[in-house]
């Protein structure tokens, strides 16, 4: 009996030993937590405007600003003004007009992205406007810019709600580039989009005012006057009548002398001309 005892309790001993040791014993480890990382919200920050910066541009110092759109430059040892195409930002300097909401804004915004820096100038079709102005696309270099990389100040201008969209043509080889910057600004209310300057959230389609009088005004049918006298960069004054091209992104600074008209022979009247688009 004791030869069994003993090699049953060998016999034992080896098995428990075998199952503590085994390598063909697998074992399985949790994996570490991950660190938690919050969903993304919704940004109100300006996307990239992504146009690509052209070569052969004319390069120029900037040696003032005089408003959101308005520059002067040195060229070859010659002062030049500079007129940012296709964009407007509002009134600061005109002695006739009242400060525009978001102007002096514009303007200090303008000051900070180019006072004192090189600039490359882009034309398109005209040279100058009607007061000698170069008209010209504003580029910042990559070394220039406050992002490192090429950037239009034009179009930043309009995607961050400093400026609103002017076309004037023959110039308008980046207007559907600006048109879509201004609705991403409008949609998020950036600056002049926003309720500082139209006493609500902003909205794609701006309201008419209240109709007023036994009138029937043109377009509508009712006393509502519809017709959106604008007065551009030009100090033109046009208007804009529902089903143009241009109506729906035209909007009305009663503040710096735009008005609703409710006939079209009311705002001819007024001295307006009609839009061409």
């Amino acid at each position: 009996m004791r030869p069994f005892l003993a090699g049953l309790l060998l016999a034992l001993l080896f098995a428990a030993c075998t199952t503590a040791v085994s390598p063909s014993t697998s074992r399985t480890t949790a994996p570490a937590s991950s660190p938690t990382i919050p969903a993304a919200s919704p940004s109100d920050q300006p996307s990239p405007v992504g146009i690509a910066m052209p070569t052969g541009l004319q390069q120029a110092t900037v040696t003032r600003v005089v408003d959101g759109d308005t520059i002067h430059v040195d060229i070859g040892g010659t002062d030049y003004t500079v007129r940012y195409i296709g964009v407007d930002t509002p009134e600061t300097v005109d002695p006739n007009r009242p400060v525009g909401c978001y102007g002096p804004e514009a303007s200090a915004h303008n000051k900070s992205l180019v006072e004192g820096k090189t600039v490359w100038l882009e034309k398109d079709v005209s040279d100058t406007d009607k007061y000698g102005r170069l008209l010209r696309f504003v580029w910042l270099d990559g070394a220039g810019s406050p992002s490192g990389q090429a950037e239009m100040v034009d179009a930043d201008l309009v995607r961050d709600g400093y400026a609103q969209l002017d076309t004037v043509p023959p110039d308008v080889k980046y207007a559907d580039t600006f048109l879509q910057l201004q609705r991403e600004a409008r949609d998020a209310g950036r600056g002049l989009w926003g309720a500082v300057c139209t006493g609500s959230p902003a909205s794609a389609t701006q309201t008419p005012p209240p109709p007023s009088g036994n009138a029937v005004c043109d377009y509508s049918g009712t006393s509502q006057a519809v017709i959106k006298g604008n007065i551009s960069s030009g100090d033109e004054k046009i208007y804009h009548v529902p089903g143009q091209q241009s109506y729906d992104e035209t909007s009305i600074n009663e503040a710096a002398g735009e008005r609703w008209f409710c006939t079209e022979a009311d705002a001819v009247a007024a001295g307006w001309r009609k839009s061409k688009s």
